[in-house]
């Protein structure tokens, strides 16, 4: 049996830390090389960050981005590193390095770069045009970046009918969002019982802006079974053997009418570490449960948003409902309860249900809770206004007065005491446009942005399960939701009830399904046309709200770009 011996390394990389990220790499590197390690990969684009976007217009972006290379190259001394970084010449490539003993050996350049939904690498990169086999132990190795291994006849067929692959090594930045692993299995799985090869996917861990990264590295062998699966939303060190016959498998060759083949460049890799002992280490991680994946997807966002942003604490305004309850405590799981403080900011509509469940909520997770009322403010603007508004009834305008009292609260404790305001909205209420803008919308991240008002309910029945004892109070979840911002109201005021509104929104906004598909779901006509038209009627909206955490295929920012000067009507 020919033998290697493989590591994935999935790190939290941090966008244009040249310096912090080749450290890591190299701390990686020498864990690997702890292990007697043969080659070790490292995520897309691993040294500057991804995606880099316009800054890959800087010149000196780039520049340093090489010479953190250059230092990594120097730590490969008796291992081979791929590691992801930016290539230049008369183009910008998105490139992954072989490192080796030292020197740089080779680099692979992106072949298959993605245009839709997050990604516009067309914007940046020029197109590879050539593949890379790496022959170590006498074990031929194909390198590939993230979506060169989503095509079924894209550069894998050439790696295996021309390089003579028996392993493709796939370093990735693949962004998370609801049960995307799944997919991803399918692709690794599908590929490499098509082309009767080991897939090594190596992934990115962490959060860049809205963009969560979930790890969950994998590898399969040639028969489909998964060896190794690393851990979701943790840096990881998958260290696994790999055991081939001594005979090369015989090819059948490639079914597909379409695939291309590429030019190839082979390196011999001579060295090879000596192994004290077979690993004993598991390298199958178990999946968490789908509602833990979603919240851990959240922590992950408010962690690293705050963190990489330099924030040390962040602020949050509770009003004594389900949506606060939840961002707040997602808050100080991420952050732990002495970098949360919290402010309860009640007018005269504000119940006293709210302030002492805000307070218990407080009380619960050992943070703060500042009072902070609003009712002489808001008598104070309604008393200036009063000429104008005379024999005018009350209306949105009196309601959003209180929510934008809240948000100069907000900003100005932020602006004092340099907190970051963490908005507590949900992806239901975003859709429709039931927020006011300078109001509940003030803040720097929005953590619920992109998350139903049916998740939130989950995430927080889940999240008291998860304790000894229940955290967010009973009848914060059980209490009709209300914005308490005029007597007696209620969500269901203004709006479909959720369990009607969340699959509509669902079916409109991620699934762009049309007015006459929505209907044939079982809903009544009036009520889509409804919605369809607060939705698109709130585009202006949500361009002003701050960024939030993308847990979805299709989030509000990146994801669903509309004009907002727009007559099309259904």
């Amino acid at each position: 049996m020919r033998c290697l011996r493989l590591a994935l390394a999935q790190i939290n990389c941090t966008m244009g830390d040249m310096t912090g990220n080749a450290h890591k790499i190299r701390q990686y590197i020498q864990a690997a090389k702890n292990q007697q390690v043969d080659i070790i990969a490292f995520p897309e684009l691993a040294v500057s960050g991804y995606p880099p976007e316009d800054l890959l217009f800087k010149p000196d972006f780039i520049q340093r981005n090489l010479q953190a290379l250059d230092q990594i190259k120097t730590d490969t001394a008796g291992i081979t590193a791929v590691v992801g970084f930016i290539d230049n010449g008369q183009e910008i490539y998105n490139s992954a390095a072989l490192l080796s003993d030292g020197q740089f050996k080779a680099a692979y350049h992106k072949i298959c770069l993605p245009n839709y939904g997050v990604f516009d690498e067309k914007r940046y990169f020029k197109e590879g045009e050539s593949i890379l086999v790496t022959v170590m132990r006498g074990i031929r190795v194909g390198i590939c970046i993230c979506e060169d291994i989503w095509s079924i006849e894209g550069p894998i067929c050439s790696l295996v009918n021309d390089g003579g692959a028996e392993i493709i090594l796939v370093v990735n930045a693949s962004p998370y969002h609801m049960g995307k692993w799944k997919l991803r299995q399918e692709i690794i799985k599908r590929q490499a019982i098509e082309h009767q090869v080991v897939v090594a996917y190596c992934n990115q861990v962490g959060a860049q802006d809205e963009l969560i990264y979930d790890g969950h590295s994998l590898v399969y062998d040639q028969n489909g079974e998964m060896l190794a699966q690393g851990w979701q939303f943790e840096e990881d060190l998958v260290v696994l053997d790999l055991a081939l016959p001594d005979k090369v498998k015989a090819r059948t060759v490639c079914r597909h009418h379409n695939c291309q083949a590429y030019p190839l460049e082979t390196i011999e890799i001579s060295s090879a570490v000596a192994k004290s002992a077979a690993l004993t280490k598991e390298a199958i991680r178990p999946l968490l449960h789908p509602l833990e994946e979603v919240y851990q997807a959240l922590l992950s966002g408010i962690r690293d948003y705050t963190r990489k942003n330099n924030f040390s604490k962040v602020l949050v305004g509770l009003s004594g409902g389900i949506d606060s309850a939840l961002t707040v405590v997602l808050a100080v799981d991420a952050l732990g309860k002495d970098n949360v403080k919290a402010v309860f900011m009640p007018s005269s509509y504000s119940s006293a249900a709210s302030r002492a469940d805000s307070h218990q909520l407080a009380e619960n997770l050992g943070i703060e809770l500042w009072d902070l009322p609003i009712q002489t403010i808001f008598a104070s603007y309604l008393t200036n206004l009063a000429p104008l508004f005379a024999g005018l009834p009350p209306n949105s305008a009196e309601e959003n007065i209180q929510a934008r009292i809240r948000g100069n609260f907000l900003m100005a404790l932020s602006n004092k005491f340099g907190w970051l305001v963490l908005t507590t909205g949900n992806k239901s209420e975003m859709s429709v446009g039931y927020a006011t803008l300078y109001g509940d919308m003030a803040g720097g991240f929005a953590v619920l942005k992109d998350v139903f008002k049916r998740l939130v309910y989950q995430l927080a029945e889940y999240r008291n399960l998860s304790a000894p004892t229940p955290i967010i109070p009973r009848r914060i979840i059980d209490r009709e939701p209300s914005a308490e911002l005029r007597e007696n109201q209620k969500d269901s005021d203004s709006l479909p009830p959720y369990p009607v509104l969340d699959p509509i929104l669902c079916a409109y906004v991620e699934e762009e399904k049309g007015l006459e598909e929505i209907v044939g779901m079982g809903y009544p006509q009036d009520t889509v046309k409804r919605v369809i038209d607060l939705v698109d009627r709130s585009e202006y909206k949500r361009r002003q709200a701050p960024i939030g955490i993308r847990i979805t295929p299709k989030a509000f920012g990146r994801d669903r770009r509309l004009p907002i000067t727009n007559r099309f009507k259904y």
